[in-house]
C-alpha cells in the first residue's frame, strides 16, 4: 500500500489527511503541536468571547475519527528528492510527501514589543491579558495593524487585524468606556484592504470613521518600541499595547531543504500542487506536493492565501495522489478556485467579502453576520471530526 507523509497540522495538512483517508490511503501526519487551531475564530479570544479550547480541535480526536497515524514532532530538515524528513525525534520517509507547514513571518525590529493574532496560538490569550490590564487601568492607547511582503503580497493577513479592532471597539462600547480609549489602525500600504476591491475599500473607510478609529497608513515601519511604533520618517504612533500581524515569509525549515523556492522562500508548485523540481534532476517529481501557506501561490495580483484555498489545494492533492496510485491521468488544479472569501466580524455584526476576477463586493450583515461566523466555527470543528455531514466544497 502506498504511504503518504504530511507535514503540518493546520488547515491544509488536516484536510489532506482527511481526504486521503476517505480514499483508503495510508497517511502519517507530523505536527509540532497536538491540536488543530481554527485561526479565523481566534479573533474572539482577545475580547473574551472565545477560549483556546473553543477554537481548537485535538489532533488525537481527528486521528481516531479518520484513522491516520499521528506523530508529534518538529520538522528540522526536508530532503524532498529522497522524500525523507528529519525531525527532532527521528527520520521519516514515504512514497508521497505533502508539505503543509505554513509560513514563516517577516522580521521586524522590536518584535518583542507586539503580539499577533496570527502568530503562535498562545499569543491570543496574552492579547486579552494586555487589553484587560488597560481596561482595569481605566483606559489607554491601543494600536493594531498588519504588514506586507513586497516580494510576495499573497501571504498578507489583514482581515483578522480589522476584525480584532472592530470587536475591541464593540466590547469597549458595551462596557461604556469606549471614550477612554484611543484606537488606531496602522499599515505600511496606502490602501490596506485594497485587494478586497474598491467597494470594500470605501466601506472600510466608512467603518473607521463611524467607529472613530484613527488611521495611520502609507508609512513603512522602522521598528517597534515598548510604547509605540516608529515609522521610516521617525514619526511615532504612541501605544500602550500593540497588536501586529507580520506578512508571511518562507518557513525557516525550507532553508534546510532541497525544495525549489521563490525569492520570498515559498515552495514553487504547478496548478496541481506538485513541487516544481527539474524533471532531469528528479523524474519522480509528481510524488512531492506543497499546499497552503507553504506554497508560492500563482494568480492575479489581488490573490490572497486563505484557509478555504488551502483546503481546495489539499482536496485536489488527495484526488491527484489517488489518481496517480490508480494510474488515472485526470488531475485537479487550484487556480480556477482563486478568490477572496470571508465573513469579516465586528462583534455586533459582520460583512460578507468576496472577490474574484470580475471584481469585489462587501455586503453588510448586521447582527446575523456575527452568528453566521459563530455557526461556521461550530461547523468547522464538528464536520472535521465527522460528527456532522460535510457541506460539498467546504
Amino acid at each position: 500500500m502506498s504511504q503518504v507523509l504530511i507535514l503540518g497540522g493546520g488547515f491544509a495538512g488536516v484536510e489532506a489527511a482527511i481526504f486521503l483517508r476517505k480514499k483508503d490511503i495510508s497517511v502519517t501526519l507530523i505536527s509540532d503541536r497536538d491540536f488543530f487551531y481554527i485561526y479565523p475564530t481566534s479573533i474572539w479570544i482577545p475580547t473574551g468571547e472565545a477560549t483556546m479550547k473553543d477554537v481548537s480541535v485535538s489532533l488525537g480526536e481527528l486521528q481516531k475519527a479518520h484513522g491516520f497515524e499521528l506523530v508529534l514532532d518538529e520538522v528540522k530538515e526536508i530532503h524532498s528528492k529522497e522524500k525523507r524528513v528529519v525531525c527532532l525525534g527521528g527520520e521519516y520517509t514515504a512514497d508521497y510527501l505533502v508539505v503543509a507547514l505554513g509560513s514563516g513571518k517577516m522580521k521586524h525590529a522590536g518584535s518583542e514589543h507586539f503580539l499577533s493574532i496570527c502568530g503562535k496560538p498562545e499569543e491570543a490569550p496574552k492579547i486579552k491579558e494586555r487589553i484587560d490590564a488597560l481596561i482595569s487601568r481605566g483606559g489607554g492607547k491601543i494600536a493594531m495593524g498588519f504588514g506586507g511582503n513586497p516580494k510576495d503580497p499573497s501571504n498578507v493577513r489583514g482581515g483578522p487585524a480589522f476584525e480584532v479592532i472592530f470587536n475591541l471597539h464593540n466590547r469597549l462600547k458595551k462596557l461604556g468606556i469606549r471614550d477612554k480609549f484611543e484606537l488606531t489602525f496602522f499599515a505600511p500600504m496606502e490602501q490596506p484592504g485594497a485587494r478586497m476591491g474598491s467597494q470594500a475599500l470605501k466601506m472600510m473607510d466608512v467603518y473607521f470613521n463611524k467607529l472613530k478609529i484613527q488611521k495611520r497608513f502609507g508609512k513603512k515601519i522602522s521598528r517597534f518600541e515598548a510604547d509605540g511604533i516608529v515609522f521610516e520618517d521617525e514619526s511615532k504612533l504612541e501605544s500602550d499595547f500593540t497588536m501586529f500581524i507580520p506578512a508571511g515569509d518562507g518557513h525557516p525549515v525550507f532553508e534546510n531543504s532541497d525544495l525549489p523556492l521563490n525569492e520570498s522562500g515559498f515552495i514553487q508548485i504547478n496548478d496541481y500542487c506538485e513541487v516544481m523540481h527539474d524533471y532531469d534532476i528528479a523524474p519522480e517529481q509528481s510524488s512531492l506536493f506543497a499546499i497552503g501557506d507553504s506554497a508560492a501561490l500563482d494568480g492575479p495580483d489581488w490573490r490572497a492565501k486563505q484557509g478555504h484555498i488551502a483546503e481546495v489545494m489539499a482536496r485536489n492533492t488527495a484526488f491527484n495522489i489517488d489518481a496517480m496510485i490508480r494510474g488515472i491521468e485526470e488531475r485537479k488544479g487550484y487556480l480556477e478556485h482563486i478568490n477572496i472569501l470571508c465573513v469579516m466580524d465586528s462583534g455586533d455584526g459582520a460583512a460578507f467579502v468576496y472577490r474574484n476576477n470580475h471584481g469585489g463586493k462587501m455586503i453588510p450583515l448586521p447582527v446575523v453576520g456575527h452568528w453566521m461566523k459563530k455557526g461556521w466555527g461550530w461547523y468547522c470543528k464538528n464536520s472535521k471530526l465527522g460528527k456532522i455531514p460535510r457541506i460539498p466544497g467546504m
